[in-house]
């Protein structure tokens, strides 16, 4: 952490001299050596007729919120935990924690309106060493930011529409190698088609969740094909049974980061931020409206859950509990049939919404040189989309589908996905404690969380964080691998972030002739140019070239459109 000198710039560059260029229109920079260079610009500036306006923020949330995990989590939820009353705690407590998050979210995200989310909130907070923080999140967003866990789930919910009840398997990833291959050819080609059918999913998420919702006041009422369960009848008992309860202090800390990740989703505007309409009043309306109405909804669709499936049956139900539940209520008919095919579309558009955001990451990452071949990731060529940036996200899923062999080693990539986010989650709501205590800082925004709500968000991710490595009661390797494989694995995609860092900022600027540095300017329109350049470093003096290095922008310095402040050594 350190202080920064605010103020408005015409330009930020991560390697340059403010000095070295005099305006926007600058014809000519000299590198460390007086002799000047030449490189290729890329403009970004999203037309108004794509930009995304609060309807559109809430189904791009919503989108990335609904996917699979209320139809399939709520088993293992349970078999975790072995109580009902515990189990609908945890869905309600879940959603006031992901509210607590939002806060977090919403006072950085409205102080830098800037697309990119937690790069730019780690940034204005770790700024010393340079880049260091970037790294880390980059390498975590880039090779954990995949959209295989609901691309698979598609392929296996469509096999399931058709017929064929088969396990995580090559036709299912044959589908979902479609199916992320159909989203990024959409969002690279038609955009606008994109946002569309991202925004009609949305609404047809909510109507299924509705429909799951009044069909449990039915089971309540005494509609249903089963004799009543009975689960409500003693809510809070704590039982064992076949197939649930007993997992102790690791079966529930695994129970909450299932949870949790059935929420996740909740920021995916913060990625985007470049791309809303009136962005700080259109993430003010949209992502409070969006995490309440989710927080509704599954509570509600749990409580449905227990009225129409009994507890054993519910334990062992796995990824198809809503069609356990839709068969519970409607027997053997088209309504039930058609459960899969109605999942698929919910994966689909969790895909998309996934893809459309995590690529404006990867673009933000590379359009400052963070990225191995940045220029490349970040061209909008030949579109005039994030065609690149999604390609990058496309070879990533892929491999994660083909890659591993069916079974454990393919859930546990699933499960690694979630988890190095609590670290990252963590280091936010710290840096918003440390910006909101510090005198030095000036930090402002125009929405101000609690601080006791964002210190019960750190909280929530310490935990999430440390419990994984707590041993669980039973088989302490039932999933296939070691209890503590995934969050060990996951820390260590977080510590490859720094070898990284060590890698693109001290070894290859010591040994390499030239590095491709990256220049921000915001024109006189306010559209964003980035422009490339090679720089010699190999006869530049030590000091000059550290000082090269650490010379950055500090995202959200100000709040104003094209502001930035720079940090010096």
């Amino acid at each position: 952490m350190g202080t920064d000198r605010k103020g408005p710039k015409p330009l930020a560059s991560p390697d340059l001299d403010a000095a070295s260029i005099n305006s926007v229109a600058a014809s000519e920079i000299l590198d460390v050596n007086g002799l000047p260079i030449s490189g290729d610009s890329l403009e970004y500036a999203v037309p108004e007729s794509r930009k995304i306006g609060v309807t559109g923020a809430v189904f791009l949330i919503l989108n990335k919120m609904i996917g699979t995990g209320i139809f399939s989590t709520p088993s293992s939820i349970f078999a975790s935990t072995g109580s009902v009353g515990i189990c609908l705690l945890m869905w309600g407590v879940a959603g006031l924690l992901t509210l607590s998050g939002l806060g977090v979210y919403l006072e950085f995200g409205l102080a830098i309106p800037k697309s990119g989310g937690e790069k730019n909130y780690l940034e204005r907070v770790y700024r010393q060493p340079a880049y260091l923080v970037t790294s880390v999140f980059a390498v975590q967003i880039v090779l954990l930011g995949f959209s295989a866990g609901n691309s698979l789930a598609f392929g296996r919910y469509v096999l399931l529409a058709l017929g064929y009840d088969l396990p995580d398997g090559w036709p299912a990833r044959a589908i979902a190698v479609l199916c992320i291959s159909f989203v990024v050819f959409l969002h690279s080609v038609f955009p606008k088609w994109g946002l569309r059918l991202t925004n009609a999913l949305g609404v047809f998420k909510v109507l299924v969740l509705l429909l799951i919702v009044f069909s449990g006041f039915a089971a309540l009422a005494g509609h249903r094909r089963v004799p009543d369960p009975h689960n409500f009848d003693d809510i809070w008992s704590i039982e064992k049974g076949d197939g649930f309860g007993g997992g102790g202090a690791y079966a529930y800390a695994t129970a909450l980061l299932q949870v949790v990740y059935s929420y996740k989703g909740w920021e995916n505007a913060n990625y985007v931020m470049g791309e809303l309409k009136h962005p700080k009043r259109t993430l003010s309306i949209a992502a409070p409206l969006a995490v309440v109405g989710v927080t509704i909804l599954y509570v509600l669709a749990n409580v449905a859950y227990f009225a129409a499936i009994p507890k054993a049956e519910l334990a062992k139900s796995e990824v198809i509990v809503a069609g356990l539940f839709f068969r519970n209520m409607f027997g053997e008919s088209a309504a039930a049939k058609s459960l899969p095919a109605l999942v698929a579309l919910s994966n689909i558009g969790n895909v998309l919404a996934v893809s459309f955001a995590h690529s404006r990451v990867n673009q933000e990452l590379a359009k400052e040189g963070v990225l191995p071949g940045s220029k490349f990731w970040a061209s909008t060529k030949p579109f005039g989309t994030r065609a690149a940036s999604l390609l990058l996200h496309w070879i990533v899923t892929v491999i994660v589908l083909v890659g591993p062999p069916p079974g454990p080693a393919y859930n546990f990539l699933v499960n690694l996905y979630t988890y190095p986010n609590a670290w990252i989650n963590g280091l936010v709501a710290g840096g918003l404690i440390y910006l909101r205590l510090s005198k030095t800082e000036g930090w402002s925004s125009p929405w101000r969380t609690w601080l006791p709500v964002v210190f019960i968000y750190l909280c929530l991710n310490i935990f999430l964080a440390i419990t994984p490595f707590i041993p669980p009661n039973d088989d302490w390797n039932a999933d296939g691998y070691p209890y503590y494989a995934f969050p060990l694995v996951g820390t260590g995609v977080l510590g490859l972030g720094a070898v990284y860092w060590v890698v693109w900022t001290k070894v290859l600027p010591r040994f390499g002739g030239y590095e491709l540095v990256a220049e921000k300017i915001i024109d006189e329109t306010g559209a964003e140019v980035v422009r490339y350049r090679k720089i010699s470093a190999r006869n530049a003096p030590s000091a000059e070239r550290e000082s090269l290095l650490r010379r950055r922008p500090v995202a959200g310095a100000s709040a104003d459109h094209g502001s930035y402040g720079t940090t010096e050594a």
